[in-house]
């Protein structure tokens, strides 16, 4: 047993912490370039005790080998605006030398029955203690904004049927799903120009603040 979770937590917070600010670098780096970037947003979380518990208990892990066959206690998720944004963020993933990324799952290409679409990437990061390095797993979800918005709403249904929709739901849901992606289809075939519109929206928003500090 863990006697002390929040002494088990802790690096896991660490990986989540650090992994964001170099994400969050990376989108930093686009803009100064005047480039479109491929992460829109991102946000992280260590995985509660409770849901901890009750993920070990469905897929039958032992408590003493949670950190090598639960990949999700540390995850991160990135927003991207384009269905291509996620496979540049894979790339830029894949071409890090502080990470190594141990498995891969597309679930754009070969999405789930339910309809749920997204990227995962897991990855082993090394985290610095004052014990040494620890290597831990991290789970990255990147999805567009609306695979996220159907998620999230998918997600918290799944929390109310405990998985088992009604069939008019899960109906719904897989609607839903289908329209969710077609709209990702619709925006990338407008993509040249969205960008240029969000450019110019950017530039003009610029000058004007700095005239009205003048």
């Amino acid at each position: 047993m863990i006697e002390n979770w929040d002494e088990f937590f802790a690096p896991y917070q660490q990986a989540v912490d650090e992994l964001k600010v170099k994400l969050k670098g990376i989108r930093k780096q686009f803009r100064q370039e005047s480039l479109h970037t491929p992460i829109e947003f991102v946000t992280g979380r260590v995985k509660p005790k409770d849901s901890i518990l009750a993920k070990a208990r469905l897929r039958n892990i032992s408590i003493d080998r949670l950190e090598t066959d639960m990949q999700d206690i540390a995850g991160l998720r990135i927003m991207c605006q384009f269905v291509d944004d996620i496979h540049e963020v894979v790339r830029l993933l894949r071409n890090r030398h502080d990470i190594h990324i141990i498995e891969e799952r597309d679930y754009i290409t070969n999405n789930k029955e339910s309809g749920y679409r997204s990227y995962h990437v897991v990855l082993e990061y090394p985290v610095q203690l004052i014990a040494g390095e620890k290597k831990i797993l991290v789970e990255i979800q990147i999805r567009t904004l609306s695979m996220n918005f159907w998620a999230t709403i998918e997600h918290s249904l799944n929390y109310k049927y405990q998985g088992k929709f009604p069939e008019d739901i899960n109906v719904r849901l897989q609607r839903a799903a289908e329209a969710a992606f077609q709209l990702d289809e619709e925006m990338s075939q407008i993509r040249v120009e969205i960008q240029e519109a969000q450019r110019l929206f950017s530039h003009n928003k610029g000058y004007q603040e700095e005239n009205g500090k003048k």
